[in-house]
């Protein structure tokens, strides 16, 4: 059995309207989420009440938190709609059992932390090795439209500066593209 007719199978349907969290930092959450269709953000906050945008989640995409899911502890992050979202929900007991028994489950979920694995280590090289205006310019290469979908307030979490920080780059980068032409 393939991986989409185990999720199909197995997944239970999940809808939430925009600003509906599908869980929060801290809870116990053991599912996997698959998003047929929105748009989420997943976050942390810090004990001072700070918000950090870890990633935007879209169609095509999914998410859980492992240390939620796989190793029973807390959540570390929150997941929030930003747009009305379709998710299929799959305990990720079900996936890992699967695995052990079915090489093509076993083998997309190989794929899937491998993918997960390099996301991560961009992220990382991203937040370490770039700079501001280096990491706006890339989200705004790699997902241009996500500009229209979140505010700036959001983008500005996102790339780890300030609202003021983003308008910033932005002037900067108009008045160079303005120069050039």
């Amino acid at each position: 059995m393939k991986l989409g007719e185990f999720i199909a199978r197995n997944g239970t349907p999940l809808v939430r309207e925009a600003g509906e969290h599908v869980f929060r930092q801290g809870d116990q959450n053991q599912s996997l989420y698959f998003v047929k269709d929105g748009l989420l953000k997943a976050y942390y906050l810090s004990t001072d009440g700070k918000e950090n945008i870890k990633s935007f989640i879209s169609k095509g995409y999914s998410i859980t938190s492992l240390m939620a899911s796989h190793a029973g502890k807390p959540s570390t992050f929150s997941l929030v709609c930003l747009k009305p979202c379709e998710l299929t929900v799959l305990p990720f007991s079900a996936l890992h059992e699967a695995s052990r028994t079915n090489a093509d489950i076993a083998a997309s979920i190989v794929d899937f932390l491998l993918n997960f694995a390099m996301k991560k280590e961009a992220r990382e090289y991203e937040l370490l090795c770039l700079s501001p205006e280096e990491r706006y310019k890339k989200l705004l290469e790699e997902t241009p439209q996500i500009v229209n979908l979140v505010t700036q307030n959001e983008i500005a979490r996102y790339l780890g500066i300030t609202p003021v920080g983003l308008s910033r780059i932005k002037k900067r980068i108009i008045t160079t593209a303005t120069q050039n032409s």
